[in-house]
């Protein structure tokens, strides 16, 4: 089949040039959003055919693939917002039929004429699209410290609920501009606000983005390698109940967390390790778990001091928690195991990829009852895991650590 997908925006009375007319012209079968419908109907020749784009889309493309029959048209022509290449229509297609030729009338997307609107070179612009997409790109952006982001926006993802967000995790040091209905003459609306305004404020849809950063941006290591451990929320201020700040980022080495994609914290505590490997590979999805229910709001202080978003906590003893939907991990560091460190490993393997890797570390003190290394060296030699040589380092005058790893 042959697509021919054409570009518009919000204009109500569309301009196309004589080429694109003339290919609107000779097509039989017309597809878009019922908002598009509404600005092209009378371009359309009076034979012609539409299909609504509506969910699911299987469904739409089972119209598109019957057309030929029913309508005798082998084209279909898809009308869609701004570029159709960017996060647009053009790319479903490709997905769902990469067999079909497809022809491209762009015209530009909302992004590039918020940025027309405002003067702003927008060639260092990263974009993140929240459009039916939840906040990982975004808060990777956040982390990274951008200074110019541009968003596409959605009925959840509203600029208010994202000027919320930034402002939680104390990302203030941005200016908000607000493009709503780009395109169209009488309701086109460019706003400059703060993050603070943007709060209070409704926009209507559709509407976009751009956060600019009021400061010089730079990479989070600048600012955080090897977080203080007196800069932490602590479990009772008990300082004994953090893994030590140079500890920590051996651990972090050890996991390879810069080649991984999924990261499992099981006995989380105050969130130092997730929160480190957060900032320092804002790549990683970051999945977090503790049986203690007061480490929840501690953990939550926490990632909102350091600028830390989008950790995934959960509540409960992992032993008994249903796991089976999260995302597999290639890489799980046990911080604590409450004396079931096999049974906790045993579940794990369940979900490690391949060529993950198990990371803990073991307080070598004479009057600690249970030798945790042996317990890993037991738990390894029963499940078939292969150990690597581990890591011995002695803090201050703190008891000596081993860092031990074990992969399948």
């Amino acid at each position: 089949m042959k697509f021919i997908v054409i570009g518009i925006t919000d204009n109500p009375n569309p301009w196309f040039p004589p080429e694109v007319m003339e290919v609107i012209r000779k097509g039989k079968v017309f597809s878009g959003g019922k908002r598009h419908h509404e600005i092209v109907a009378p371009l359309l020749p009076q034979d012609s055919k539409w299909i609504d784009i509506t969910v699911p889309l299987d469904t739409v493309f089972e119209q598109y693939q019957n057309a030929p029959r029913l309508w005798r048209g082998d084209e279909v022509f898809v009308f869609a917002s701004g570029d159709p290449l960017f996060f647009g229509f053009a790319n479903t297609i490709k997905r769902k039929m990469p067999e079909a030729d497809i022809v491209v009338y762009p015209t530009f997307n909302s992004l590039q004429m918020l940025a027309h609107r405002l003067v702003m070179p927008y060639h260092d612009m990263r974009i993140v699209s929240l459009t039916g997409r939840p906040w990982p790109e975004f808060d990777k952006a956040l982390i990274e410290r951008v200074g110019k982001i541009g968003v596409l926006t959605d009925k959840e993802h509203t600029p208010a609920v994202i000027a919320q967000r930034m402002i939680d995790y104390g990302y203030t040091n941005y200016q908000m501009y607000v493009g709503e209905h780009l395109g169209n003459p009488e309701l086109e609306k460019v706003t400059t606000l703060s993050l603070e305004e943007a709060t209070k404020h409704d926009f209507t849809m559709p509407n976009c983005l751009i956060l600019e950063s009021r400061e010089n941006p730079c990479h989070p290591c600048l600012n955080y390698f090897g977080i203080s451990d007196s800069e932490f929320a602590l479990l009772d201020g008990r300082e004994k109940m953090i893994t030590k700040m140079p500890i920590r980022l051996l651990t972090l080495q050890a996991l390879e967390l810069p080649k991984r994609h999924v990261f499992w914290d099981i006995g989380f505590c105050t969130g130092s390790v997730s929160i480190e490997a957060r900032l320092q590979f804002p790549h990683l999805q970051v999945i977090a778990f503790e049986i203690r229910p007061e480490c929840e709001a501690i953990i939550q202080e926490n990632c909102r001091r350091f600028g830390a978003p989008g950790i995934d906590i959960h509540i409960g003893d992992f032993l008994e928690e249903d796991i089976s939907t999260l995302p597999h991990p290639d890489a799980v560091f046990i911080g604590g195991h409450g004396g079931h460190l096999q049974e906790i490993m045993e579940k794990v393997l369940q979900y490690l990829n391949p060529d993950g890797c198990i990371v803990m570390n073991s307080v070598k003190a004479p009057k600690v009852l249970t030798d945790s290394h042996k317990l890993w060296d037991e738990a390894c030699q029963k499940l078939g895991l292969t150990q690597e040589p581990p890591i011995r380092i002695v803090i201050d005058e703190h008891h000596p650590i081993e860092i031990l790893k074990c992969k399948k």
